[in-house]
């Protein structure tokens, strides 16, 4: 909202620059957005009379005038402004004044000298018109201050207002709130009742009184339509953002500005019967004073006479019933329209109305007669005409409840941090013009008329400290004692298993938990997936079950933007449905939902091995590079990795992980098929691991370091080609002796010298005792015993 600060004065006049009256507002919650100035600098301009006007001798387009400066005598100033004449009033600028860009001297314009310039607005710097000079009116005072005639000082504050502030929509509602502020009393124009000196009315019915529960209505006749509008009321009008129209139209609108209740006019000739306000009836249409035409929608509410509709109810009237030059007689409507019935209506349209826009925020109800009477005042004033009685249709029971609203001083002190006291509680709230009742530290304020923001007792707080001064509310640090908190060295957190994988070049990435149905099948098997009621897009109508899907659609953007190599990795929930008995249940033993949510985290592989460069030959990423990965995620702990079949991976190159007996993910290489169905080139590799597993860790044990030298055997044991490692590993070190401090798997072999169906498996066994040298006879029934359990166990033979 825009306005004049020259305007608020009039009403409430603190001893505040207009900076500091800006600051003020803004600290009050109306946050004052823009402070500008109605026109530059400039001065030595007054207003003149021009006396007469004669033909320059030596130019056709140009004048001489004898100009009344009052300074005392005739000035001589040659003008070449179309529409000077002789008598009119113009502003004109003396030598020595200095105007934006310009600065007047005593020159002679083709041989004639001048003495001053006429100006036009363009040149005072007030607007772009210089199509002639700018004509004052006949009474202005010849030789005052064009700055001090024109009130040019003035200075503009638009407030940014939040749509709870309804009530400041106004310039008596910012008044009323600058004087709380301040103290300073509001002095709000005079409103009379008129004097009845017609007995022409007409009859309101309101048929939709849960749209418009108060209607006021007056029929002024005999006034002129076409009498000029005051030149204060179109400059404060202009001021606030709106165009002088016609004086009729001006006034409603500026009693909207003063007073903050939209009006409107009709010509009371062009109605028929009584007043209506209803709903539309079916194929009903209105022609509106934007020259749209509509067809309202069944909840719009209508202002109709007893032929036609009339106008959309609080937010435009109708080119059918609108006044012109030549109304004499008009029907003054000043209404009460509910938010609910206007919220809304005028966007679904394509348009917005200064009107709209209040009543769909709040409007004062009890204001609405007062209005009426402030406007049909002001018409009297300048168009003239006789009053009629007014007219209201009133419905109680469907005008906002003012419901009391309790205010506990202490509680409203503990909120703020800061000391009142009921005193100063009480003075603040009159101050807002709050009506209450107090007993004790306990109020109960009942919001007054113009207030639809008060409900609960924390919208009384926030009054209070919007009068106390936020400025006022010392800033206070927290206080608090802290203590260490308990390290579990047996879980790790989230954030070490994010930068392991960081350090091990993965890209962390963060998708949504809504993927599409086709990735649950195709990479999970999943055809009952938990689906969205209301999903966000019709690819992502499913909660996932797996991470993988949303990796391998990082995959397919990278992809697309020709990136080889990519390696990222994730964390996050997925989501299980599991029959009704298997849900998991509450403290009290009820079931919480009918799927699983457990948390997992996920990587996926896909390009080069590693970066490219001249030390290391290119190599595509294979599963022994995420089988690393994964280890190194798990570490200190042994993994387990075991054939495993599953919808996504490679049949032949996949494996389930297991950690001490128990399944915790898979790993392997993406199936063929949906390489070739995602066009994704080269195969990539995934792992996925439940996440609690993996964020246990065992307790770090002490291990003494033996001083003698460790014996190393390597053993070569040809098995059944179908035999996996695992077990065979598994065996050898159940049945070593205790100094046998580790066996790794360090070859496979199959093919020359091995016989067909079999292959040979490698394996490095280290041996080291702490209190003394391993003797050969030691060493070797090591062996024996190991070899032994692996003939006995897996048939294994010790390959020559």
């Amino acid at each position: 909202m825009q306005f004049s600060e020259h305007w608020l004065r009039q009403f409430v006049d603190p001893p505040l620059t207009s900076a500091e009256l800006a600051h003020s507002l803004t600290m009050a919650g109306l946050e004052v957005e823009a402070l500008a100035n109605v026109a530059p600098a400039f001065g030595g301009v007054v207003v003149a009379h021009v006396l007469a006007v004669d033909r320059h001798p030596d130019a056709d387009k140009l004048k001489l005038c004898r100009v009344d400066a009052g300074q005392g005598e005739t000035l001589q100033i040659v003008c070449g402004a179309p529409n000077v004449a002789a008598g009119m009033k113009v502003p004109c600028a003396l030598v020595g004044a200095e105007l934006p860009g310009i600065k007047i001297k005593a020159a002679k314009v083709r041989g004639v000298e001048s003495f001053g310039m006429l100006c036009s607005s363009r040149e005072l710097g007030l607007s772009e018109d210089h199509s002639g000079l700018m004509a004052l009116p006949s009474d202005a005072p010849i030789g005052e201050d064009i700055r001090v005639y024109l009130a040019l000082d003035d200075r503009l504050l638009t407030l940014k207002l939040t749509p709870n502030r309804a009530d400041c929509l106004s310039l008596k509602g910012v008044a009323r709130e600058v004087g709380a502020l301040t103290g300073v009393p509001v002095v709000l124009p005079p409103i009379r009742e008129v004097e009845i000196a017609s007995d022409r009315r007409r009859e309101v019915v309101l048929d939709a009184p849960a749209a418009c529960p108060r209607y006021c209505g007056r029929v002024v006749s005999g006034i002129d339509a076409g009498a000029p509008t005051p030149p204060w009321m179109k400059s404060r009008l202009e001021r606030s953002g709106i165009r002088s129209i016609s004086a009729v139209v001006d006034i409603t609108n500026y009693v909207m500005l003063e007073l903050g209740q939209p009006l409107h006019a009709f010509d009371d000739t062009r109605l028929s019967g009584a007043v209506h306000v209803r709903y539309p009836k079916a194929g009903e249409t209105l022609l509106l004073l934007n020259e749209q035409t509509i067809e309202p929608s069944p909840d719009t509410a209508l202002i109709a006479d007893e032929r036609r509709a009339l106008a959309l109810a609080g937010i435009m009237g109708g080119e059918d019933s609108g006044i012109s030059d030549a109304t004499k007689d008009l029907f003054l409507e000043s209404a009460f329209f509910t938010p609910d019935a206007v919220a809304g209506k005028a966007r679904a349209l394509g348009f917005s109305s200064d009107a709209s826009y209040r009543f769909e925020r709040g409007v004062d109800f009890a204001a609405t007669r007062e209005a009426l009477e402030r406007a049909t005042q002001l018409v009297q004033e300048i168009c003239g005409g006789q009053a009629g009685p007014v007219t209201e249709a009133l419905d109680r029971g469907h005008l906002p409840k003012r419901e009391a609203v309790r205010l506990r001083v202490p509680r409203a002190e503990k909120i703020l941090g800061i000391r009142l006291g009921a005193e100063v509680a009480a003075r603040l709230l009159q101050g807002l013009d709050f009506d209450f009742t107090c007993e004790g530290d306990t109020f109960t304020v009942t919001p007054p008329s113009h207030r639809f923001d008060i409900a609960i007792e924390e919208d009384l707080v926030e009054e209070l400290a919007r009068l106390h001064g936020y400025d006022n509310i010392p800033a206070r640090l927290p206080q608090g004692t802290l203590a260490i908190l308990p390290q579990n060295e047996q879980h790790r957190s989230v954030w070490r298993l994010r930068r392991l994988l960081a350090s091990r070049d993965y890209q962390e990435v963060v998708n949504y938990s809504f993927v599409d149905a086709s990735l649950e099948h195709d990479f999970c098997a999943n055809d009952a997936p938990v689906a969205l009621a209301n999903p966000i897009a019709s690819q992502m109508s499913v909660m996932r079950s797996s991470l993988i899907g949303g990796l391998v659609s990082n995959l397919i953007t990278n992809r697309n933007r020709h990136l080889e190599r990519v390696r990222v990795f994730e964390t996050g929930r997925c989501f299980l449905r599991v029959a009704e008995r298997q849900a998991p249940q509450d403290a009290e033993g009820n079931q919480i939902a009918g799927f699983l949510q457990p948390k997992r985290i996920a990587a996926l592989a896909a390009g080069p091995a590693a970066p490219e460069q001249w030390g290391v030959p290119p190599r595509p990423v294979d599963f022994f590079d995420a089988k690393a990965d994964v280890e190194a995620l798990l570490s200190p702990r042994q993994a387990q990795f075991a054939r495993f079949d599953h919808p996504a991976l490679h049949p032949g190159r996949s494996a389930s992980i297991s950690v001490g007996g128990m399944v915790i993910g898979f790993v392997g290489e993406l199936h063929p098929r949906w390489v070739q169905k995602y066009e994704l080139g080269m195969a990539p590799v995934v792992f996925e691991l439940d996440l609690d597993p993996v964020l246990q860790q065992p307790l770090p044990g002490y291990r003494e370091t033996s001083r003698f030298p460790a014996v190393v055997r390597d053993l070569a044991l040809v098995v059944d080609h179908e035999q996996p490692a695992q077990p065979l590993l598994e065996g050898l070190i159940a049945s070593a002796p205790s100094f046998v401090r580790e066996v790794v798997l360090f070859d496979v072999y199959h093919g020359k010298g091995v016989e067909s169906g079999k292959k040979s498996l490698a394996f490095r066994v280290v041996m080291q005792d702490t209190e003394k040298t391993l003797s050969d006879g030691e060493v070797e029934a090591a062996v024996v015993k190991m070899i032994e359990a692996a003939t006995q166990k897996f048939a294994a033979k010790l390959r020559s």
